[in-house]
């Protein structure tokens, strides 16, 4: 017990470069006190005490701000950072080196019995404010954006974003048409929003949808050009130069004034 103790401290230190003792990090982390409150409640679940799991666990929130439920199972140097609004329901089962900010939720879609909440493996991190719902799997080494609402599985090592998330696709997995999208995007000068995958899922889709129609258009009024030209007509000798990016920026954040703080 101890040396799990031990290895929850040294946890907190590899993943917030706010701690500094670990007296420090025993006194003042609630997600440290939830997962320590956590283990003996989940011990005493299993071993049919069920009545005082929940109400260790109603003290546990109370103290913390963090609710996890007795019959969750949770693997090692698990670290829930600032902590406040975290949310674990009764199947979720969280492996090793897992790490959820504020205000996540690991909840169910379903009255039914059995399985009903999400299970995340190895290495996961879970951002600030994100839902993870269902009896999914969130796969090795995945990243959970802020505020992303997750009802689907993950691939291990892909990263999800906005409500309802989508998956990332990496560079390697690009098709034929993803990757012309990007060649276009790049001739015309207009790499930055169009073909970037950290971008939230409304604008990418929208980008996308823009440069397919342009490249769609580019490739009509080449066959035009083409056929004045064989008719003895040149109205095609020029192109219009590429699009800047720095064209369409309306507001650059060098030039807002910052809000001053509410009294």
């Amino acid at each position: 017990m101890f040396c799990r103790i031990r290895e929850d401290i040294d946890s907190v230190f590899n993943r917030d470069p706010a701690a500094r003792t670990r007296l420090e990090v025993l006194l003042n982390y609630p997600g440290l006190h939830a997962a320590l409150a956590h283990r003996w409640s989940h011990r005493l679940w299993n071993a049919d005490w069920k009545g005082l799991a929940r109400f260790i666990s109603t003290l546990s929130r109370f103290w913390t701000g963090i609710e996890i439920h007795p019959g969750a199972k949770i693997g090692r140097r698990f670290f829930i950072d600032h902590g406040m609004g975290v949310v674990i329901g009764e199947t979720a089962e969280i492996g090793d080196d897992v790490t959820l900010y504020h205000g996540v939720t690991l909840g169910g879609t379903s009255w039914n019995g059995g399985k009903r909440h999400p299970t995340l493996e190895d290495g996961v991190v879970v951002g600030a404010g994100a839902k993870v719902l269902g009896p999914i799997i969130v796969g090795r080494g995945a990243k959970i954006g802020s505020n992303a609402v997750v009802v689907k599985a993950v691939p291990a090592e892909a990263t999800v974003v906005g409500p309802a998330a989508r998956v990332i696709i990496p560079a390697a997995c690009q098709d034929a048409k993803e990757q012309a999208r990007r060649d276009f995007a790049e001739r015309i000068g207009f790499p930055s929003y169009a073909a970037q995958p950290d971008l939230p899922d409304p604008v990418l889709a929208a980008m996308r949808d823009m440069l397919d129609h342009m490249q769609a258009s580019e490739a009509r009024m080449d066959r035009i050009c083409g056929d004045l030209h064989k008719a003895g007509i040149e109205v095609c000798s020029e192109r219009p130069e590429a699009i800047r990016a720095e064209t369409l920026a309306t507001v650059h954040e060098d030039d807002v004034e910052p809000t001053p703080p509410q009294q």
